[in-house]
């Protein structure tokens, strides 16, 4: 396996005053919490409250989605006024489930369960994510005229076409990528279609959902018996354990959502509103009152009965009833199908390490790899940890037998052999761009930049292979991918404890966007190793593994109780170490506990920072912030003020600072770009052609240089921009520094549209980029850029 690389983020120090806030706020120290805090962008006393405090955060209306919204509205106030029904179509795993379950309960107060309203959830191991043609022919055959979906439909083009044709119309929600036009239904809310700087951009399904329903509250005011809080819950859970960056209102709504779990769970078991989340809270042995409450034991679980039983349509029972008996036993198949989860997880990622043992890591950008008799259940999870360990984007694939039914092209090879698998991201590369670029090799996919599924045929697996790597390789440039793990603070074991714990506990919910912080300790060692199997809900032994040990170092006497998920104790050096960790509380045990993410043998030297080079990170701040407190003028250090369009922009910032330009040499490098302001790529076009007008009617000059800055655009854009002028009739030649636009010819409109095209999808890739360098981590930019 490739050596680890371990980065320490940067440590700037927060200015007085930003201290002082913090106290204002916390009844502790407050000294790592506001590190922690300026370290992630919160710089300003008013994001600060309402980080901390979502009572002061102002959500956004639903009716931010627009059009869309009121045409979802118009479309289910006809169906309560004339009693259609309606049929919610979800998903299989976390995210769909709670969807499907808070369109359930909030749909339940305007049309009547099971008489009106059903739900339909695919099965994960006969069928894909998404709608699909049997499906609606039964719904058909049953007189629904309604499909909302939730966490599912915006590319099924083919199948809401079908509806159509059935008489069924359909609404869709979801969160996922959008297709390259819009879906012939009714209405889709998708908060993809906002700007990635929007508070509702990174909304999960179960967010959208919710919104769905919070509108339709605003729409029949009248109607709805029970409060729309009491679907917060759900959204919680769905949200964090669909990992999506909880920031804006996905951080206020998860933290509404498990105030609302654990205040539930305090209750007495007879008393709760959600007596099924309450059981499954019981066997995991949690209370609800933080966030990895759900993604280590609810989200799970949940996501654990489709992974091996295919059918998780009960989940939503589960989660909604109020049959105490009848929960009593979903909740235990739920803990059992999870048991078996852990189980088959264990040996395909066995069977996977020795595959990948027998691979050249330095000759491959992406891992694929196909196995028949692995489980296609586990196959995202057991990715996740390979791309983890390896730092290569993984691909995992289990054949099967094509269903011959399917409305899609395959219908031409009956029975054909199918590979379908997930895939999992890392170190920021768009894994959806990627496996998209491979359509026409594909039979299916979906997913978004951080993960994927897919299927196609299995002998198309060999070309998929070698076609996406290719294109990685492309991407990347003479980046070496390679496996990291990042610290966000150097701390002792004496260190640990409750105040520490309290002071990170601020910071949650943590997921993506905002990490649980990770703790470098230096040169410890580790006492009382040992290591057991797992045990499931009635004491029986399952083949999933947890070590646990106590930590010590010269900061104390004292040790400090710690697990490792997922490996012996012989895994665990003897000698002094290194290791980072993350604090935790166990409800279970009652004491608090680090839970260890990597260890190494202790290095005398400091963490690996890319060959010393340093960079700060300041964007979105403002310019005087970053002169303040932390001893950096324009002087002294190299500011890069536009946003980049390449990784290879960036490089050349470094090599400047790294001394392949003398007069820079060693001088930190500051991150300073804005998140850019962009006109729709048809508007860069329109201006485009205004330019060449105005500056062939008044015979004026332009320089390559201003066009692109007037444009927003980089060189080779604006050189597809005057390749499709050309094809418009406009002569452009140059004079020393000059370009002379001159209109000559008739338009070659075959041409035109191809030309034009080109230059609409270089704005659009262009506008992405810049997106993507405006989010990306300071981490990712250390290990790509150096």
């Amino acid at each position: 396996m490739q050596e680890q690389q371990w980065i320490l983020n940067s440590s700037a120090r927060p200015p007085e005053w930003f201290l002082e806030v913090v106290k204002k706020q916390v009844t502790f120290a407050g000294k790592v919490a506001a590190q922690l805090l300026w370290q992630r962008g919160i710089r300003d006393e008013d994001t600060l409250a309402s980080f901390i405090n979502p009572q002061l955060y102002q959500p956004k209306s639903p009716f931010e989605f627009g059009q869309e919204m009121y045409l979802a509205m118009k479309r289910l106030d006809k169906a309560y006024e004339t009693g259609e029904k309606v049929c919610i179509w979800g998903d299989f795993d976390a995210d769909g489930i709670t969807s499907t379950s808070v369109l359930w309960d909030g749909l339940g107060q305007f049309f009547a369960k099971d008489i009106q309203l059903s739900y339909y959830i695919p099965n994960r191991l006969t069928e894909s994510h998404g709608l699909n043609s049997q499906g609606i022919e039964k719904l058909a055959v049953q007189g629904y005229q309604l499909i909302v979906t939730c966490d599912t439909g915006s590319t099924n083009i083919e199948e809401i076409i079908y509806a159509q044709e059935l008489g069924i119309d359909v609404v869709v929600t979801d969160h996922h990528t959008l297709p390259s036009e819009r879906p012939p239904c009714v209405a889709i809310i998708n908060p993809r279609y906002f700007s990635l700087e929007h508070p509702l951009f990174h909304l999960s399904g179960v967010a959208v959902a919710y919104k769905l329903v919070e509108a339709l509250y605003e729409t029949l005011p009248n109607i709805p018996q029970q409060p729309l809080e009491d679907l917060l819950d759900l959204v919680a859970v769905g949200l964090i354990a669909d990992l999506v960056e909880l920031s804006g209102d996905c951080r206020y709504l998860a933290q509404m959502g498990i105030r609302q779990l654990h205040q539930d769970f305090k209750r007495h078991p007879d008393s709760r509103r959600r007596p099924g989340v309450g059981k499954l809270l019981d066997l995991c042995h949690r209370s609800g009152d933080r966030p990895t409450d759900i993604s280590f034991g609810l989200g799970p679980r949940i996501n654990a009965v489709s992974r091996i039983q295919g059918d998780a349509s009960f989940c939503v029972e589960l989660l909604t009833s109020k049959d105490k008996q009848k929960i009593n036993q979903l909740a235990e198949a739920t803990e059992l199908a999870n048991t078996r989860r852990k189980s088959l997880q264990k040996d395909v990622a066995a069977q996977v390490a020795k595959k990948l043992s027998q691979m050249d890591l330095s000759t491959t950008s992406i891992i694929v790899m196909e196995d028949s008799q692995w489980q296609p259940g586990v196959l995202g999870l057991v990715a996740g940890q390979v791309a983890q360990e390896t730092g290569r984007p993984t691909v995992l694939l289990s054949s099967e037998t094509a269903d011959i039914n399917d409305r899609t092209p395959l219908l031409s090879y009956p029975a054909s052999l199918l590979a379908r698998g997930s895939a999992r991201s890392i170190n920021g590369v768009d894994l959806y761009k990627l496996v998209k670029d491979q359509a026409y090799l594909l039979h299916r996919f979906g997913g978004h930049p951080f993960a994927a599924g897919l299927s196609l045929k299995v002998e198309n697996v060999p070309l998929f292979k070698e076609a996406i790597n290719q294109q990685l390789r492309r991407t990347l440039g003479s980046t070496t991918l390679a496996p990291t793990v990042e610290a966000d603070l150097t701390i002792t074991v004496a260190d640990l404890g409750k105040e520490l714990f309290m002071e990170l506990k601020l910071l949650e919910p943590c997921g993506m966007g905002n990490p649980v912080p990770k703790l470098f300790i230096e040169n410890c060692w580790f006492e009382k190793t040992w290591h057991r199997n797992e045990e499931d809900s009635k004491g029986k032994k399952v083949q999933y593994i947890k070590s646990e040990f106590s930590l010590r170092d010269n900061s104390t006497q004292k040790s400090f109780p710690g697990v490792w998920w997922g490996h012996y104790k012989e895994e665990i050096p003897s000698q002094g170490c290194d290791c980072i960790v993350e604090l935790d509380y166990n409800t279970y045990k009652k004491r608090y506990e680090v839970r260890l993410i990597a260890v190494r043998p202790h290095l005398k030297a400091e963490l690996n920072t890319q060959n010393k080079l340093q960079i700060l990170d300041f964007r979105h701040i403002q310019e005087r912030e970053f002169f303040q407190g932390n001893n950096i003028t324009k002087e002294n250090s190299l500011i890069i003020e536009e946003c980049p369009r390449s990784w290879d922009d960036i490089r050349a910032w470094v090599r400047r600072c790294c001394g392949v330009a003398p007069d820079y040499n060693l001088k930190p490098l500051i991150l300073a770009w804005q998140t850019p302001k962009y006109q729709p790529p048809l508007d860069t076009w329109k201006s485009l052609i205004g330019i060449a007008k105005y500056l062939s009617r008044t015979r004026q000059r332009v320089t390559r240089l201003q066009l692109i800055e007037k444009l927003k655009i980089c060189d080779r854009t604006l050189f597809l921009g005057l390749q499709s002028l050309y094809s418009l009739g406009f002569s452009v030649t140059r004079e020393d520094r000059y370009l002379i636009f001159t209109q000559l010819n008739t338009p070659n409109f075959v041409i035109v549209e191809a030309d034009i095209n080109c230059f609409l999808a270089a704005v659009k890739e262009e506008q992405f980029q810049q997106q993507y360098f405006s989010k990306v981590s300071l981490s990712t930019i250390k290990l790509m850029a150096v």
